[in-house]
């Protein structure tokens, strides 16, 4: 069943948060499904513009609808990930997206106020729910570039200005962390200060965490062992995620920690079975451990458990 994001937040809000999972395939589709359906837990599946455009937007389009069909039971929202103004329109149009994010960050304040208000009135004029972004989070993913030096924390006092002018339902704060695998060096951590500043100048209002997978070691030291070079890679602490989801952020935004999972398997799979071409051994693999590490995922964000209440509410 798909909903806004708006409907996951109203539960969420204060006591969890809902992971929010970027899929490029059909084996992530699969996995993801089946994790949350194991976990019990509602869920953001989320599209990028890069996404759109690997294969077609439509193929990813049609793979989530059949999802549905075969998890009934699923309750998620689709979410349109760091959209521009023409693509969040297109979005919009579709009738497809319960939710898309107008990422216009690297404008002005008043620019990205008008930005998001323009696409905010459009997508609310549908009944879809708008998140937008205010400060600059460093790293990079897909078309999203930012140096560390470019980087710069949300400011509470703009972030209340900005939601009331701008119209939109949820914001995405840069609160410390950052896109990619190499996240942070020496003690570096969540700036939980500003999270707590801004949850006070909005009270109720959803917060969004990007950039929040947590690069296990794990995972990381495998990748390694088998051929890899991600020396000094590291992510968001679970612990800090966990708190994180109890002061407010009601949106968790999980990519990199996928692709890792699709490299481990990948490259343990085929150096361990050189004779091996093809692709569908791996990716059954693949799907059972994606299914299993967002399990554990959705443990840690507090989600697991929480579908039958958010059903409930939903029915209500």
């Amino acid at each position: 069943m798909i909903v806004t994001t708006k409907q996951l937040f109203a539960h969420a809000y204060g006591k969890y948060a809902v992971g929010a999972y970027n899929i490029n395939n059909l084996e992530q589709t699969m996995g993801l499904f089946q994790g949350c359906m194991d976990s019990k837990a509602p869920f953001i599946i989320q599209l990028s513009k890069g996404a759109r455009s690997y294969t077609h937007k439509k193929m990813l389009e049609a793979m989530i609808k059949a999802a549905d069909e075969i998890f009934p039971d699923a309750i998620f929202a689709v979410h349109l990930d760091h959209g521009d103004e023409a693509t969040c329109m297109d979005c919009i149009a579709s009738g497809f997206y319960s939710s898309v994010m107008i990422d216009a960050s690297a404008e002005s304040f008043d620019q990205n106020i008008a930005i998001t208000k323009r696409v905010a009135d459009a997508a609310h004029a549908k009944g879809i729910v708008v998140e937008a972004e205010l400060g600059k989070l460093g790293g990079v993913e897909e078309h999203v570039s930012v140096s560390e030096a470019d980087a710069k924390l949300t400011d509470p006092a703009q972030a209340e200005e900005f939601v009331k002018r701008s119209g939109c339902d949820s914001l995405a704060c840069a609160i410390g962390t950052s896109h990619g695998a190499f996240k942070f060096s020496g003690k570096q951590g969540l700036h939980f200060d500003v999270i707590k500043e801004i949850a006070s100048r909005l009270p109720n209002f959803p917060l969004v965490m990007h950039g929040s997978s947590s690069v296990p070691e794990d995972e990381v030291r495998r990748i390694n062992f088998f051929g890899g070079k991600m020396k000094d890679a590291k992510g968001v602490s679970e612990k800090d995620i966990t708190k994180a989801g109890k002061m407010g952020v009601t949106k968790v935004n999980i990519d990199t920690d996928g692709r890792l999972v699709w490299c481990r398997v990948h490259r343990e799979q085929f150096a361990i079975y050189p004779e091996n071409f093809d692709l569908r051994p791996p990716g059954k693999v693949f799907m059972a451990e994606y299914a299993k590490y967002i399990v554990g995922k959705n443990k840690v964000l507090g989600s697991a458990g929480q579908l039958e209440a958010v059903r409930a509410l939903i029915k209500k």
